[in-house]
């Protein structure tokens, strides 16, 4: 390769004499010729020199398949010049013009595209740039069910529909740094966000993201029906793992010191006191989440408290029908006190023996997409069930009075309002929901998302319909996505 390449004393195509035209280089003999008016295809045809590389970006062309092929060795050797060239081009004092690349064989480094701000300004000018209205559907799409397949399809619509996460893809920013990106589950991501925001109306069938996951989580293969949050859990697994290079682990500010975007955007802090009951000792402890999962009324777990507001009062934006459980109601019993009892009895670093204590959850750091996860389906020696108990869940959603620094004023295990409210930091909107209906053994998963500030839409794989925020808010929800406000975009 190597040879053919710098033998030659000039990059110009040799039968028409022009340096563009996205010119390859034939690996058989000294031999250039343009690609776009074909005369390089002409000469692998004439001599039957079926290969050739580009030029520009290194890549090698086989003319008996008729597409560029990936050799590993030969990837290697085109990154080791680039790098080279670009080096070259760090150091040279005057200028290196796309010309001079293209003639000394440098190659041209890739980077995303970003406008100018001439470009913006034409773009702002031009009225029949394309618009997204609040009528516009693009991002809609239906998913094929491949068997069984609606817990992955309800997943797929949230994770499509989060706003960072889409921004994130849509402006390119994945650079796979895995051996073999066919089995990246961050790149198959970054293709299904093009084919949702491709404008295409017909029904997407997501069967290399199914084949993936099989691959990388082999506890949902085959076509039994599985849990949708645990496809969740899986699928943020794996995307975490997959995209870790993306940062070349540089820690993060986050509980799981990673800087990838899934830690970025879904990773909170978890946090645990721990209280002596005889010292008053206090050990805390601090894990990341990616989701919070909620006990309910109805299951064997004693339920407590109710809401104060149960008398029809409206509490962090819930309206309450008399006996009615809310979501503020679940999240209360998960940050009360619990006391741990006699049977569960843990070693006080202060008394220097085991005693009895207290333990409270707190969000020490909230993320931007707060996931909840309403503990529908109980398994345990003598039970299976589903939980049908209907859960209240507010359109914007005030976390203040669960931070570990409201901790002071939840007395008693009791919640008093909070005089500082304006902690937009800690206020969410609702973007997503997901409901199963039917049985623990025989269900269906359907979601609804927001597509603008107003507009949702219900997601039944393959067929989307109009959907009422009544309709979303009178639903049972089994997983509930919420969105930082301050990060929304409208």
């Amino acid at each position: 390769v190597s040879v053919s390449l710098f033998q030659a004393k000039s990059c110009i195509c040799h039968m028409c004499g022009a340096h563009l035209n996205r010119l390859h280089s034939c690996l058989y003999c000294v031999f250039f010729g343009c690609f776009t008016k074909k005369h390089i295809h002409e000469h692998a045809k004439t001599k039957r020199h079926n290969l050739a590389i580009d030029l520009l970006y290194g890549g090698i062309y086989c003319f008996m398949c008729q597409d560029y092929i990936y050799d590993k060795d030969m990837e290697q050797i085109a990154k080791e010049e680039q790098r080279k060239a670009w080096k070259l081009q760090a150091f040279t004092p005057t200028v290196v013009s796309h010309y001079q690349c293209t003639m000394t064989g440098i190659g041209e480094k890739y980077s995303t595209w970003e406008p100018t701000k001439r470009e913006l300004e034409l773009l702002r000018h031009n009225p029949k740039r394309r618009k997204i209205t609040t009528n516009c559907t693009i991002g809609l799409r239906g998913l094929i069910n491949l068997g069984n397949t609606c817990f992955m399809n309800c997943i797929v619509q949230a994770l499509t529909h989060t706003p960072l996460l889409r921004d994130f893809f849509l402006s390119d920013r994945h650079k796979c740094e895995m051996q073999s990106p066919s089995s990246c589950l961050v790149c198959e991501m970054s293709t299904l966000f093009q084919e949702f925001y491709s404008g295409h109306r017909s029904p997407h069938i997501p069967y290399r993201l199914l084949h993936l996951v099989w691959t990388h989580a082999r506890h949902l293969a085959g076509y039994e029906q599985q849990d949708a949050h645990e496809f969740l859990i899986a699928a943020l697994d794996v995307l975490h793992r997959h995209c870790k290079g993306d940062d070349n682990g540089k820690k993060a500010n986050n509980p799981n010191h990673c800087n990838c975007i899934i830690d970025q955007i879904f990773t909170g802090g978890l946090q645990s006191d721990v209280t002596c009951q005889v010292c008053h000792g206090v050990s805390t402890t601090i894990d990341p989440f990616w989701d919070i999962s909620l006990d309910l009324p109805g299951s064997s777990t004693p339920f407590w408290p109710l809401s104060p507001g149960s008398d029809g009062s409206v509490v962090n934006g819930e309206s309450h029908v008399s006996g009615t459980t809310t979501l503020t109601d679940c999240l209360r019993r998960f940050t009360r006190p619990e006391h741990l009892g006699s049977s569960a009895k843990i070693k006080c670093s202060g008394c220097h023996s085991y005693q009895e204590s207290t333990k409270q959850l707190t969000m020490k750091k909230l993320p931007i997409v707060a996931c909840f996860h309403l503990k529908r389906f109980e398994h345990s020696a003598k039970l299976r069930r589903k939980i049908t108990t209907y859960v209240s869940f507010p359109l914007e959603l005030d976390m203040t009075p669960f931070m570990a620094s409201s901790k002071e004023s939840r007395m008693n295990g009791q919640y008093q309002q909070p005089t500082d409210s304006l902690n937009n930091d800690n206020k969410y909107s609702l973007f997503a929901v997901v409901n199963h209906q039917g049985t623990l053994e025989s269900g269906h998963y359907t979601s609804f998302i927001r597509q603008h500030k107003d507009q949702w839409f219900k997601c039944d794989d393959a067929i989307i319909t109009k959907a009422s925020i009544k309709d979303v808010l009178d639903s049972e929800g089994y997983l509930l996505f919420y969105h930082k406000q301050f990060l929304e975009y409208e």
